[in-house]
Formats: structure tokens, sequence, C-alpha cells
């Protein structure tokens, strides 16, 4: 029985690993293209010059809300989906809320390839009886200072 446990402690472990260089990758991914609309942004604003040869006709401060809207989103979306993946990261390390793990395994299958692989691993790993004691032992834990 302590090799199960040590195999699904060290699943859980490299899973918790797993969670959080996707959390880091989702968070990359959201500042990169956040800061090149920034930048193009800045470009229809006027603050960078351009080259008047090509010029339409269209006044180019009418774009500056499509594009604030969209960096706006981008970066919302990054950072819900970034402190999602750091939760499920840290919840997997201290074994507690195991219905939020598998929710979040089951969304970050949406994440093609490397989110699909984690999140497979991970429904895989959370439905292992001996892991599901680990975390119901955890949820039965008194909290600390609680009476």
């Amino acid at each position: 029985m302590g090799e199960l446990i040590d195999r699904d402690q060290e699943h859980l472990r490299l899973l918790k690993l797993c969670y959080y260089i996707l959390a880091g990758i989702t968070a990359f991914f959201t500042v990169v293209p956040a800061l090149f609309f920034t930048l193009f942004g800045a470009v229809f604003l006027g603050a960078i010059s351009r080259n008047q040869h090509g010029a339409s006709q269209v006044d180019p401060r009418s774009m500056t809300p499509i594009f604030l809207t969209i960096v706006s989103i981008m970066l919302a979306a990054g950072a819900v989906t970034t402190f999602l993946a750091f939760l499920t990261a840290h919840s997997l390390g201290k074994h507690c809320r195991l219905t939020y793990c598998l929710v979040i395994a089951a969304l970050s299958c949406f994440y093609v390839p490397w989110g699909t692989a984690i999140g497979v691993c991970t429904i895989i790993v959370l439905n292992r009886p001996s892991v599901r004691a680990l975390f119901a032992k955890e949820s039965e834990q008194p909290a600390i200072g609680a009476s």
C-alpha cells in the first residue's frame, strides 16, 4: 500500500508541476499578443508616424476602441485562465478541491495539445480510489485555529 501512495504522490507532484508550467505558458501567450495589440493601437492613435503613401480614408482613431476591446478581453481571459491553472496546481499539491481540479482538468483539454495531455492525465489520476482517499483525508482534517 505504501508503494501505491508514493506513486500517487509522485503523479500528483508531476501534475502540479505541469499546471504551474501551463499557467506560465498561458501568462506568456497572454502578455505577448497584448503587447503586440498595444503597439498596433499606438500606430492607429498616431503616436508612431506612418508612411503617407498608402493612407486610407478611414480615420485611424476610430479603430482604437476595437483594439482596446480586443486587448482587454485577451488580458482578462488570459489572467483568469492563468489564475485557474495556478489554483489547480496549488490544490493538487495540497490535496484539496477534488471536484474543482476535475472540472479544470476537463476544461484544460481544450488547450490542444499540451492542455489535452495534462487534462486527460489529471482525470485519470484523480479518478483512482487511492487518490480520492488522499483528497478525502485532507478535507476531513480540521482547519488550523478551528475549535
